[in-house]
């Protein structure tokens, strides 16, 4: 029991509903009353009541047609049935309709009546407790995912550029070959190394250093598709998986981040040789540069080579 707990009397009796207020309110709680079921209803609407104490036999709206409207509005609502010896087979019915439980009248012993109330609204606040339980652990676990979404993310991501780290691009490229293997749709792999990045932290500092290479990632996925992976293999190299991509599209794609990077007004960049940050990159296709991930792999890093051999900033392929 909650003290201040509201309770709506409906019965066409004065004295019954006398009775009941005398004793309910000396328990401490809130007794509105009401004459007819209809007057009920119309309480009930404006607030609805957690416990409804209703004659069964009324002039007019009878208790059996209340209990049925206040279910409609609020199926949480405990009704307690009042009838007489005569009608008690009618009190069966209401009790198989949903009503918590039911007393007698005339009153014989007023102090059985406190125990029917207060068990009603310990299963109304036990049933409140059991929503606001679960409404915790919906939110709790909603909030969980949330943590280890966040903790999943964090294990597939380069610290510094959030980028894909080098684990998860190895799982990445063992399931394009696989779906290759199953599809028979070819992909291409683009191998990017930053040129003379070891002048550039010499000259500006490894806190730059770290700077261009976030910018360069930025830039990077800036002309990549959503489809694609990018991930930083280590250090200033960095690598992207283009599914679905020949080669002709991979050198396009590649060529737009080569100058997309050249371009870029990096801070430091008067350093570097020609004064801009620039990219050597190798394209490979699968499957023939590679039928193996691991080949493939090595074939774009040797046209990564290539393209440094032939002065940097440059896009080569492997065939």
């Amino acid at each position: 029991m909650t003290q201040g707990d509201r309770i709506l009397v409906v019965d066409d009796e004065q004295s019954v509903r006398d009775i009941l207020q005398q004793v309910l309110e000396s328990e401490g709680y809130q007794v509105t009353l009401a004459k007819t079921g209809e007057q009920a209803i119309q309480l009930y609407k404006q607030s609805p009541f957690p416990l409804v104490m209703s004659d069964i036999r009324m002039p007019g709206m009878s208790g059996i047609d209340l209990l049925k409207k206040i279910s409609s509005i609020n199926s949480d609502t405990q009704v307690i049935i009042i009838t007489s010896h005569a009608s008690i087979e009618t009190a069966l019915e209401a009790l198989r309709l949903g009503v918590y439980d039911y007393l007698l009248k005339p009153f014989e012993d007023i102090d059985l009546i406190p125990p029917v109330v207060n068990r009603a609204l310990e299963k109304i606040h036990m049933a409140e407790e059991n929503r606001s339980l679960v409404a915790r652990l919906k939110a709790s676990n909603e909030e969980l995912q949330k943590v280890n979404a966040v903790l999943k993310d964090l294990a597939i991501r380069d610290g510094l550029t959030n980028l894909f780290n080098h684990r998860y691009f190895q799982e990445a490229l063992s399931k394009e070959v696989s779906r290759y293997e199953r599809y028979g749709t070819p992909f291409s792999l683009l191998f990017l190394d930053v040129d003379n990045f070891k002048n550039f932290n010499d000259t500006n500092g490894h806190v730059q250093g770290d700077k261009l290479l976030r910018r360069a990632a930025n830039l990077m996925m800036n002309n990549i598709r959503l489809v694609d992976c990018a991930a930083r293999y280590g250090g200033e190299e960095f690598v992207v998986i283009l599914p679905e991509t020949e080669r002709q599209h991979a050198i396009d794609t590649a060529n737009k981040i080569r100058l997309a990077i050249y371009n870029h007004h990096f801070e430091g960049r008067e350093s570097q040789p020609g004064g801009h940050v620039s990219v050597s990159i190798g394209v490979a296709v699968f499957p023939e540069d590679g039928a193996q991930a691991a080949d493939l792999l090595k074939s774009a890093d040797d046209a990564l080579y290539q393209a440094k051999n032939a002065g940097k900033n440059q896009v080569c392929t492997a065939s």
